[in-house]
C-alpha cells in the first residue's frame, strides 16, 4: 500500500540518474518494424516507471491553408476511444493504474505519452496501438471536440492577455512557408470540415511509417521487444503518400512593422528575426544568445530594461526548435506611460550591444552552465528522455544526437554569438509588432 501511494509522486517527478545525462551516456536500442514503425528503447531501473509515447511526424505545417488546425484537432480527438476502448475512458483507464497520460502538437509533430508504473507497460502499449489502429472517428467525437477546441482557443488565445502575439508573429513573419499560421487554426475551418476530411487525415498522417514509438524506464528489452510485435507488429503500413511541405520561405529584404490591437492594459513590442533550422550551429549559437538576453534576473533585458531603466514590465528572448527555418523572438511589455518606441529603441540598443560590445568570461560561463543545467534536467525525467529520442529521430534520422547534443553548445564561443547577432539580428531580417490596447485604436 506504501508503494502505491508513493508512485503518484515517483510518476510526476520521474527522475532518473543524472550522471547518463551529463555525461551524454543515454543508452538505447532502436530498431523498424516490417511496417515502419521506428522503436526506441530506452532501459534504465533507477526508478520503477515507464514512460510509452508515440510522436507522429506531422504538426501543423502539414496541413491545407483552409484547413488549419487539423493536427491540433487530431491531438484530441485521438483521446476520443477506440473500437476497443469505450469513449471517454482513455483517461480513465491510466489514471486507475496510477499513471499520468497527456500529449501535444508543434507545428512539425504531435506528441502523445503515458508514464506508469513499470508493470502496466502492456497497458499504454495496447491503448496506443488502439489509437493507431482503431481511433474512433466519428460524428459523435467530431462534434465534440469542435466545442473543445473552440473553447481552448476562446480561453487561451482570444481571451488571455497577449494571448495572441505568436499569431500575430508567425502571420506576418511568413509570406510562403506553411508556418505562416500556428498549430490552434482557424475555427471556422474545422466547423467546415467534413467528416471524410478527419478521416483521410488519420489515414494519411496516423500510420506506423509516420510514427516513432519511444519507450524509457524500467524496462527489460527483450520483454518489451514482444509486446511491441504483439501490439503493433500486424498494423498496416500506411498506403498513402505522406506530404511534406516544400515551400521555402524567400530571405526578407526589408523591415516589417505591424500594429495589432487586442484587449490588453499595457502595449507591448515584439521583434522577431528569421533564424535557420533546428540543428544547425547558428542555431544553437542564437539560441545561447536569446538566453543572455533574457533567462534569469541577472539577463541583460532584465537588468537594464527591467531593472535599470524601469521601461519594462516583463521582458523574454526565446527560440522555438522547429524542424524548418524559424524566427527568434524577443519581447517587452512597457510600464505604465512607457511609450512602444522608447521600449523598442531600449530592446535594439541592447542587441546592439551584443553586436559591438563585449561578453565577459564570467557572463559567457554562465550561459554554458545554464544550457548544461537546462538539458541535463531535461533528460533526468524519463519521459525527458524519450521525447528527445522520439525528437532526433524524426528531425533528423539519428536518436544519437541526444548524446552529442550538449556538445554543440559547449563548443561555442563568444565570438560565435556575436557573429550570429551581426547575421541575423539585422534591420531587413526583422519584424517589429506593437501589440496595443483596443482603446488606442483609431475609429472609422
Amino acid at each position: 500500500m506504501r508503494l502505491k501511494a508513493f508512485l503518484p509522486l515517483l510518476i510526476g517527478a520521474g527522475l532518473l540518474t543524472q550522471d547518463a545525462a551529463a555525461k551524454g551516456n543515454i543508452k538505447y536500442t532502436e530498431y523498424d518494424l516490417p511496417n515502419g514503425l521506428h522503436v526506441i528503447l530506452h532501459e534504465d531501473h533507477s526508478t520503477p516507471i515507464v514512460a510509452v509515447s508515440v510522436m507522429y511526424h506531422v504538426g501543423s505545417k502539414n496541413e491545407h491553408p483552409e484547413r488549419t488546425g487539423f493536427a491540433h484537432f487530431f491531438e484530441h480527438l485521438l483521446f476520443e476511444g477506440s473500437e476497443n476502448i469505450e469513449r471517454g475512458e482513455f483517461m480513465k483507464l491510466v489514471q486507475s493504474a496510477g499513471g499520468q497520460i497527456n500529449a501535444n502538437t508543434s507545428q512539425d509533430r504531435t506528441f502523445y505519452y503515458e508514464v506508469l508504473p513499470s508493470n502496466q507497460l502492456e497497458l499504454a502499449l495496447w491503448m496506443e496501438s488502439e489509437r493507431l489502429l482503431h481511433a474512433k472517428i466519428d460524428e459523435v467525437g467530431v462534434e465534440t471536440q469542435r466545442k473543445v477546441v473552440k473553447e481552448e482557443k476562446k480561453q487561451r488565445y482570444d481571451n488571455t492577455p497577449y494571448g495572441q502575439i505568436l499569431n500575430v508573429v508567425y502571420e506576418n513573419a511568413y509570406t510562403k512557408h506553411p508556418y505562416r499560421w500556428s498549430p490552434i487554426g482557424k475555427e471556422q475551418y474545422i466547423d467546415q470540415a467534413k467528416i471524410t476530411e478527419f478521416m483521410d487525415f488519420y489515414k494519411t498522417f496516423y500510420v506506423p511509417n509516420n510514427a516513432t514509438l519511444a519507450i524509457g524506464g524500467d524496462i527489460d528489452i527483450k520483454a518489451a521487444k514482444a509486446m511491441i510485435e504483439k501490439y503493433f507488429g500486424d498494423i498496416p503500413k500506411g498506403t498513402k503518400p505522406i506530404p511534406r511541405p516544400t515551400e521555402v520561405e524567400p530571405k526578407q529584404t526589408e523591415e516589417k512593422r505591424v500594429e495589432f490591437y487586442d484587449n490588453v492594459q499595457l502595449p507591448a513590442v515584439v521583434i522577431a528575426y528569421h533564424t535557420p533550422e533546428m540543428g544547425t550551429d547558428d542555431w544553437y549559437a542564437l539560441s545561447l544568445l536569446t538566453q543572455m538576453l533574457s533567462q534569469g534576473q541577472s539577463s541583460r533585458f532584465q537588468k537594464e530594461l527591467v531593472d535599470k531603466q524601469q521601461k519594462g514590465l516583463a521582458v523574454g528572448a526565446f527560440m522555438i526548435p522547429n524542424e524548418d527555418p524559424g524566427v527568434a523572438f524577443m519581447y517587452g511589455i512597457t510600464n505604465m506611460g512607457v511609450e512602444p518606441k522608447v521600449m523598442e529603441e531600449a530592446m535594439l540598443a541592447e542587441i546592439e550591444k551584443v553586436k559591438t560590445g563585449t561578453i565577459s568570461d564570467e557572463e559567457f560561463q554562465k550561459l554554458r552552465n545554464q544550457a548544461e543545467n537546462d538539458f541535463v534536467s531535461q533528460n533526468q525525467r524519463v519521459v525527458g528522455v524519450v521525447e528527445n529520442l522520439a525528437t532526433y529521430h524524426t528531425y533528423f534520422g539519428n536518436a544519437d544526437l541526444i548524446n552529442t547534443e550538449l556538445e554543440r553548445y559547449t563548443k561555442l564561443t563568444k565570438e560565435d554569438l556575436k557573429r550570429v547577432a551581426n547575421k541575423y539580428f539585422t534591420k531587413d531580417n526583422r519584424l517589429v509588432v506593437y501589440y496595443l490596447p483596443k482603446s488606442e485604436q483609431k475609429k472609422g
